[in-house]
């Protein structure tokens, strides 16, 4: 089978930024002695469970609450994730008297400072995005009474007429973020202040994953299945290509369920120990969000290579 890597995916800077501070101040604890060892990261540091759980191995703890870390001098290092932590939480963790380490990525944290100025300059700040999210919970924490969109079923948070001071998770799309811009912009407001937040290397992804699910005839999004980038290049490419499969690596791969019903365009091999005919597809294509490491593409795409 022929096998097609999009021309942008995998891991950003950001997220490389992120991996490389954790295993800097993992070799630098290492060599610690005692609760000073101990280095726990505010949540995930990113969403990618095979990342997460070799990290753990070299000793980096996950908690999800600052008051899960002890504090000092049981406590040793605090890593805020690449998507960042609200102010709150940093607060928490200095009054602990914890290390602090900061792998917020540069672009989450813009979204931080911007959301502080809006609600400085009078602007009700409203953000185009999951609330669920960490990016979005953090960017919350950082203003006052910040309003989450995620959709147009969600405008009737939004004041009758308000200043209003957008931006949006840096992880969406262009064209949800356009469509949500057109429905806030019917809603009614006295004053609208536009920013974009928008990822340069997330919408990137988006349009080499677009560009070649378009090509291909089965196509396969490859990351955490937590990860809003990855999610939303799934989504992006199902539009396009019905035959799209998010598959967090290869032991997800599942042949019967793939391979279950002819995607757009099958060629017909047969298959001469049973005498049947068995649809395989010609050309496949594969991405990877964000947060995905090279290796697991490598391995994914070596041993989708090899099916007969």
């Amino acid at each position: 089978m022929k096998v097609v890597v999009a021309e942008n995916c995998g891991f950003c800077p950001g997220v490389e930024n992120a991996i490389s501070m954790a295993e800097k101040v993992l070799t630098r604890h290492r060599k610690a002695s005692g609760e000073e060892k101990n280095v726990y990261s505010l949540g995930p540091i990113i969403h990618n469970s095979d990342v997460v759980q070799r990290l753990a191995k070299t000793g980096l703890k996950t908690v999800n609450s600052v008051s899960q870390i002890p504090q000092k001098p049981a406590g040793g290092t605090a890593l805020v994730r690449s998507h960042g932590a609200a102010p709150n939480q940093i607060a928490e963790l200095k009054e602990k008297g914890i290390n602090i380490v900061d792998a917020t990525c540069v672009l989450v944290k813009r979204v931080q400072r911007i959301a502080k100025q809006l609600d400085a300059e009078g602007f009700k700040v409203v953000v185009i995005g999951d609330e669920n999210h960490p990016e979005v919970q953090a960017v919350v924490g950082s203003a006052t009474a910040v309003i989450v969109l995620a959709d147009e079923s969600d405008l009737h948070k939004l004041p009758s007429n308000g200043k209003l001071g957008i931006v949006c998770q840096t992880t969406q799309s262009q064209e949800h973020f356009s469509r949500m811009l057109g429905a806030i912009g019917k809603h009614g407001f006295s004053e609208l202040k536009v920013i974009n937040t928008l990822c340069k290397e997330a919408i990137k992804r988006q349009e080499s994953a677009v560009q070649l699910c378009k090509q291909v005839d089965i196509m396969f999004v490859l990351g955490g299945l937590e990860s809003a980038n990855t999610r939303k290049l799934a989504e992006l490419c199902k539009k396009y290509n019905s035959k799209t499969f998010h598959l967090q690596n290869w032991s997800e791969f599942d042949r019967n369920s793939v391979f279950a019903s002819p995607p757009r365009v099958f060629c017909r091999r047969q298959n001469r120990g049973r005498g049947k005919n068995k649809a395989l597809p010609k050309i496949a294509g594969v991405t990877a969000g964000a947060s995905t490491p090279e290796w697991i593409i490598a391995e994914f795409v070596e041993n989708l290579t090899k099916i007969k």
